[in-house]
């Protein structure tokens, strides 16, 4: 049985003014329940994407559909359902990590009551109950981020639009804010909307994958599917002095690509179990010594490169107002 979709966007454009096309007529979906990753180079679209997702920027043209609401004509309605934990660090330097959490469910028409005890629990989750009375200004770069995420879950929120929310922590830290993360999908249910640069991140927590590059979705699937495409493993032999195999190499099973390098030979195939024992007794069996053998599995960062290239972007360019003030100015009216 297939979750509904709770995130569609359909043909969602945005330019901004002097006719930059910064998103240029995407679609894609969400599922309820999944962490869904949306990744691309510096300047691809994604922030815009996000910003329009979450009422923060127009829409241009097309539509998007958050939670059954149509996010231009009920943006409030969506603002209802979400959490934002933009790139930026928002939370007021002067406040304390609990004062900046209960002015966040003010914002949000959180209960008093409700709000006091939501707060205590999610410091708790996020290892800052010891840290609550402090003022912000004194907390590290990996508790700030720790807050802003606590922050953007005071209200309950059924989606979680998360950008960038690791940049810049050690290991360490990254590490446990993927854990909080992990825990809030799996334990309630809780879907995310995240972008990262750490593919490995997105490799093993995201269920499905978009790469957006130049305003346009190139490829999209679960991590799985995108780097099966790339054709399978590469393994690499290294045999001593012999005659070229490479027509045999290529008549095996399922190899797709053979290039040689010398003695050396590069094969491209689905899965090197299946075709290794094949490999390994046509050469023996030609009387030639095998030096050396390695594969390696395809990876995401090797998609991300096929698609996107290897050079160098400029940052998303877009409105300039910050996320948290517009949000902010949003809720005050």
């Amino acid at each position: 049985m297939t979750s509904p979709k709770i995130i569609e966007a359909e043909n969602l454009t945005k330019v901004y003014k002097g006719k930059v096309k910064a998103v240029d007529h995407i679609s894609f979906y969400v599922d309820e329940g999944e962490i869904f990753g949306f990744l691309g180079p510096n300047g691809a679209g994604k922030t815009t994407t996000i910003k329009m997702l979450n009422t923060l920027a127009s829409i241009t043209e097309g539509k998007a559909i958050v939670d059954g609401k149509d996010v231009t004509k009920n943006p409030a309605g969506v603002r209802d359902v979400i959490g934002v934990v933009p790139q930026e660090l928002t939370a007021d330097d002067e406040l304390k990590g609990i004062e900046n959490l209960l002015l966040s469910a003010r914002l949000h028409h959180v209960p008093r009551n409700e709000a006091h005890k939501r707060a205590k629990d999610l410091l708790k989750l996020v290892d800052l109950e010891n840290s609550a009375e402090r003022r912000v200004k004194t907390y590290s770069g990996g508790m700030r981020r720790r807050l802003q995420l606590a922050i953007g879950l005071i209200h309950t929120p059924k989606i979680l639009f998360l950008d960038e929310p690791t940049l810049g922590l050690d290991i360490q830290t990254r590490t446990k804010m993927w854990e909080y993360l992990s825990k809030l999908n799996k334990d309630e249910g809780i879907t995310i909307f995240m972008t990262t640069h750490y593919l490995e991140e997105a490799d093993s927590l995201c269920s499905r994958i978009a790469i957006i590059d130049h305003g346009a979705i190139k490829v999209s699937g679960s991590p799985s599917q995108l780097k099966e495409k790339l054709g399978g493993d590469i393994l690499t032999i290294e045999l001593g002095a012999g005659p070229d195999i490479t027509d045999f190499l290529k008549g095996i099973p399922d190899v797709s690509d053979v290039t040689r390098r010398g003695q050396a030979y590069r094969i491209k195939l689905p899965k090197t179990e299946k075709a290794l024992p094949a490999i390994v007794e046509g050469v023996t069996s030609r009387g030639l010594q095998i030096i050396e053998i390695s594969f390696t599995k395809p990876t995401l960062d090797q998609v991300f490169l096929d698609v996107t290239g290897k050079s160098m972007r400029d940052e998303d360019a877009g409105e300039s107002d910050s996320v948290m003030q517009n949000f902010v100015n949003e809720r005050m009216r």
